[in-house]
């Protein structure tokens, strides 16, 4: 009764926690920090041994992007689940990330103040094989450098600095990194 046909295909798409800057999402840990580091405030973490993978926007980007195209293409064998992660170094502790994040910032400090109430996976993990092996992606950033293009957007921004050309500069350091991984694969 509710089974159309169409020759639309499809695709879902899971990605691991995504960071980057212009996030100012209610409760999104580096908007907490930002603002935390802003207004001269202890960034409050409730839960600090909270393990996530970590990785930036343009990663999970890209792996939709290469996605879309097999799609476009029509190719079905692409319709279904895929799961976007970074690399094992990638899923460190929330308390790891605010210490490191403090510290690239150069000021900032935090306090644990647990708050039980939201029942939360102490680790999250998401396996990428399948868009590693039939998409060919690969996430290209380590976590420092992740981190490192998060904040120095972030303080880019507060500096009143130019932050659209910087966005491009990084999505334009990001998809050349790309292209020259393509390359070595040839």
């Amino acid at each position: 009764k509710f089974k159309k046909t169409h020759n639309t295909l499809l695709a879902t798409c899971r990605a691991g926690n995504v960071i980057g800057g212009g996030d100012w999402a209610k409760d999104r840990l580096i908007a907490d920090i930002m603002i935390s580091v802003a207004t001269n405030q202890k960034v409050s973490i409730r839960n600090p041994n909270a393990t996530r993978p970590w990785q930036h926007v343009l990663e999970p980007l890209l792996g939709y992007l290469l996605l879309a195209q097999y799609l476009y293409d029509g190719k079905k064998e692409f319709v279904g689940a895929w799961n976007f992660a970074p690399n094992e170094e990638n899923f460190i502790t929330v308390e790891e990330l605010v210490k490191k994040g403090i510290s690239i910032l150069g000021t900032g400090s935090y306090s644990v103040k647990r708050d039980d109430s939201k029942h939360e996976m102490k680790i999250l993990k998401l396996d990428a094989t399948k868009a590693k092996v039939y998409l060919a992606w690969k996430p290209l950033l380590n976590i420092d450098e992740t981190l490192d293009w998060t904040f120095e957007w972030y303080r880019k921004y507060y500096n009143n600095e130019n932050i659209l050309s910087f966005t491009n500069n990084q999505i334009n350091l990001f998809f050349n990194r790309w292209e020259n991984v393509r390359k070595d694969k040839k």
